[in-house]
């Protein structure tokens, strides 16, 4: 434990912030903020390519709005619940500024990813594929474009398909272990992560197919039940928004004005949660959506670029800012609560045991989904390392995940989870840096 809590001192601290934060900071001016210029195109090109009748394309294919939902699927999950939650008690009110921040700025780094991913694009054993491992490649040529390639593919395979998915499964039994004492019923967290377990099971052996037709359908209804849930806890307690903003703001540069210089929270911690918190919610800069943006059949890599931008605005100014208010406006911060539990809190103020449940019932929704897109993110990288044969007993590792996350400790999971999202962030973050040139071409489409 203490070896990763030196890894992720020494990622979080300073490394990722520039990495992440000077990265979409440089896309932003590079592409003359296009998350700004070009969002209302880009939500046009999402909603305009709506639908949950489970069309399907040829070669593994996906519609832009599948696509699009995979990669929500992945971004809306255990990040937005359990995750905010934990960027509060760890950097206090003022990491969701930071998060804000990367979010806003990581909205430019995921168009190019996009549109990177639908430039290299390829097709391997007549279905389409396409990650960063492609365009690292094209990146960077010969022997060092392949190492960094292949630490990528080994990085995320760790980070999502084994680590973060025992995030997820983590989450979903805290969450159901909580429920299930309303009804003074004691609830073993291996018994949900079996069930999990399962079921996840079951719909890898259905391939990309069943997995865009699942996603599909879940992710719409998922959001849109968490999103009524939330604004009408956050309505009932009104009075008490102002008051939420405001301890944001002055949280951001003075966490001590808000939570008390008894709290041990400074400003670079703040930071540092914010932006590791938001970068595993919204995965921008990560390299993990490419892997969903590659597969649609889009109309250019512009076009898809736009709906990624759209996939981190829903995620973080829209689902997880829902979160955070709950809990402010709540008052449920000294509950001494954290993760699942203090958004159970909030809910549980607002609605009595019914909140606790509701909560624990979206968080399925949420983290199954994601444990889904998850597992389809890290297969492209088994097959690119192993080839298929390999993948039956990648799927069977992760499903051995899902169980064993569903009992460890909180914050041992959470902090693997940081570290390996921290590896995996740098060889995408300077395959982006290195094709953005071509990146700014595509943003001139029209």
């Amino acid at each position: 434990m203490q070896l990763v809590t030196k890894g992720n001192d020494f990622l979080w601290s300073f490394l990722l912030l520039v990495l992440l934060c000077g990265t979409g900071l440089y896309y932003t001016i590079r592409l003359r903020f296009i998350q700004v210029r070009k969002f209302g195109e880009g939500v046009r090109q999402v909603f305009g390519h709506f639908s949950m009748n489970g069309e399907k394309h040829e070669k593994g294919e996906m519609t832009p709005f599948q696509s699009l939902a995979t990669a929500i699927a992945a971004q809306v999950g255990t990040g937005n619940l359990a995750g905010a939650a934990t960027a509060l008690i760890g950097g206090g009110p003022g990491a969701i500024f930071w998060m804000w921040i990367s979010a806003f700025l990581g909205m430019a780094t995921i168009y190019g990813e996009a549109v990177l991913a639908q430039t290299y694009k390829t097709e391997v054993n007549g279905e389409v594929t396409g990650g960063p491992v492609y365009y690292i490649k094209a990146a960077f040529k010969g022997t060092f474009g392949k190492a960094l390639s292949t630490l990528f593919a080994v990085f995320i395979i760790l980070a999502l398909g084994f680590m973060g998915n025992m995030v997820q499964s983590n989450s979903i039994g805290a969450a159901f272990v909580e429920a299930f004492q309303v009804f003074h019923v004691e609830l073993s967290p291996v018994i949900v992560g079996i069930v999990v377990a399962v079921i996840a099971a079951v719909i890898f052996l259905g391939g990309t197919k069943s997995l865009a037709t699942v996603v599909e359908k879940i992710v719409p209804i998922m959001a849109g039940v968490y999103i009524v849930g939330s604004l009408v806890l956050i309505c009932m307690n009104i009075t008490a928004l102002p008051a939420a903003f405001l301890s944001i703001i002055e949280g951001a540069f003075a966490p001590e004005a808000v939570l008390g210089a008894g709290a041990g929270i400074t400003v670079r911690e703040a930071i540092r949660y914010g932006v590791a918190r938001g970068l595993f919610s919204n995965e921008a800069g990560m390299g993990s959506t490419p892997h969903a943006h590659a597969r649609a059949k889009a109309e250019s890599p512009h076009h898809q670029g736009l709906c990624a931008m759209v996939s981190v605005f829903i995620d973080t100014f829209i689902v997880l800012n829902l979160t955070v208010f709950s809990v402010l406006t709540t008052g449920v911060m000294s509950t001494g609560k954290d993760g699942t539990a203090l958004t159970q809190a909030a809910f549980m103020k607002g609605f009595g045991s019914a909140g606790i449940i509701f909560v624990a019932v979206c968080l399925f929704f949420f983290a199954f989904s994601t444990i889904l897109s998850w597992h389809f993110f890290g297969l492209v990288n088994v097959k690119y390392l192993f080839g298929e044969k390999a993948s039956k007993l990648y799927s069977l590792i992760v499903v051995v995940c899902i169980v064993i996350g569903s009992c460890l400790k909180l914050e041992l999971v959470w902090s693997l989870a940081d570290f390996f999202n921290g590896l995996m962030v740098i060889p995408n973050v300077l395959a982006l840096l290195a094709l953005s040139g071509l990146v700014a071409r595509a943003s001139k489409e029209r």
